[in-house]
């Protein structure tokens, strides 16, 4: 291994235990497929499609030479008050990929500023057709909506709020739909737990009045915190009582856009179409930093009708919003999904990766297995006054073996690129089952 030529030092990084990585740090150098290549030479199966965001692979020449190509052409291109093709095109793109009436869509650089924005808008919807007192935001127990001020304070993963709280005041929480005693080991979508979306008629309504909620915004499958894979029935319900009560509904698929779940998106998988739909990480395969709101044709007719001609309709934007780069990181990255075919294969191979991450039912410490579409979550019984050591050390050795997994407390995430092939599920299962008995006795 060559000598570094830089220091570690300066750079605060992000959801990291900086100490800890910096005594033992584990650099990746470069990347080609379904692998990554650590700084001393040794190949990474990427396990986790980076985080959740290369679902064609990594360095796939079409993406590259995309960027290349548009970098020497349009570097940057304001957005306000004028333009450039690229938003324009992406736009047009996923109109024809999104369900139902998704046809409007407007852009961010992440997933977190996707979700602050579809809850900025959904604000404004209420305000602009004169139900301004909609104002009450509601996420779920263990949702991760990004690390904005508005998809932490939807958001219901402890550890991310310890520090912080509702930044929101206006905001309450559904419950999360895990739990071990009714759902564990389900194959696919779990058959208990559909009664929990009646939690948004039963108690937050009546708490709050409907007439002043604007807005309720879940994961379709909550990835970050575990995957959580909706019980059949869930999101019908949530559907049809939103639609009751005139609250608007939004789905944040950030992780299951593009392919992870066999489909182009969650919302066509379950036939349940949202008011707005986040989006991020596949939409540029990771390439470069890119999020989109797309929003059904009602939401965007009423704010254009409620402004006055020739003014703003909606104050919000990004200066890098519809960059020339990630329009056509994106439009290369579409067509890559399109012409591989790339959402079919990863339904293809769903049963197969689900037989192989059910195998790992029966290891020690194994306290559940969860699966849809080519995402997996294996559950680990802590070690008694350690959460999070023991999948931080399955984490730990695999990487030494040459796999990359992703840990959240005590559970493996596995989500890898949709060009996976069977030797690779067998090799990425395979090496984590090795570890799993390796670390049985702590």
């Amino acid at each position: 291994m060559k000598p570094r030529d830089y220091d570690l030092e300066a750079f605060w990084m992000p959801f990291t235990a900086n100490r800890q990585f910096k005594a033992a740090p584990r650099i990746l150098a470069s990347a080609k497929d379904m692998h990554f290549m650590a700084e001393d030479g040794r190949p990474v199966l990427d396990g986790t499609a980076g985080l959740w965001c290369v679902n064609a692979g990594h360095c796939r020449p079409r993406i590259t030479e995309a960027i290349r190509e548009q970098a020497g052409t349009l570097d940057y291109g304001p957005i306000f008050q004028m333009g450039h093709p690229g938003p324009f095109k992406v736009a047009e793109r996923l109109k024809r990929l999104l369900p139902g009436d998704l046809d409007y869509s407007f852009f961010t650089n992440s997933g977190s500023e996707s979700v602050d924005t579809a809850l900025k808008i959904a604000l404004a919807y209420h305000r602009a057709r004169g139900e301004g007192q909609r104002r009450i935001l509601i996420g779920r127990e263990r949702g991760y909506h990004g690390a904005n001020l508005g998809g932490v304070s939807v958001g219901g993963i402890p550890a991310n709020r310890k520090a912080f709280g509702n930044l929101l005041a206006q905001v309450d929480h559904l419950p999360h739909t895990h739990n071990l005693e009714h759902n564990s080991f389900s194959r696919g979508q779990p058959a208990w737990g559909a009664h929990l979306a009646d939690e948004l008629e039963n108690r937050i309504i009546p708490l709050h009045d409907a007439s002043n909620i604007a807005a309720v915004i879940v994961e379709p499958l909550a990835g970050s915190t575990g995957v959580l894979v909706p019980p059949k029935g869930y999101l019908e319900r949530l559907r049809a009582i939103c639609d009751k009560h005139g609250i608007l509904l939004i789905f944040d698929e950030v992780i299951t856009g593009f392919g992870r779940l066999g489909a182009a998106t969650a919302a066509e998988l379950f036939g349940v179409i949202p008011d707005l739909i986040c989006l991020a990480k596949g939409i540029t395969n990771g390439t470069v930093p890119m999020g989109a709101v797309s929003v059904r044709k009602a939401v965007f007719e009423n704010m254009m009708a409620a402004a006055p001609q020739d003014t703003i309709e909606l104050f919000h934007g990004y200066t890098y919003s519809g960059h020339p780069l990630a329009c056509a990181a994106s439009l290369a990255t579409l067509d890559l999904y399109e012409e591989e075919q790339l959402f079919a294969r990863a339904r293809d191979l769903a049963p197969s990766f689900e037989n192989a991450v059910h195998a790992l039912a029966e290891l020690p410490h194994v306290v559940d297995v969860r699966n849809l579409g080519l995402v997996a979550g294996i559950e680990l019984e802590p070690v008694p006054g350690k959460p999070g050591a023991r999948a931080f050390e399955v984490f730990r050795r695999c990487f030494e073996k040459g796999v990359l997994i992703r840990t959240t407390g005590d559970i493996i995430a596995l989500s890898p690129p949709l060009i996976i092939d069977q030797p690779q599920i067998d090799t990425l299962v395979g090496t984590l089952a090795d570890v799993l008995r390796e670390t049985a006795a702590r």
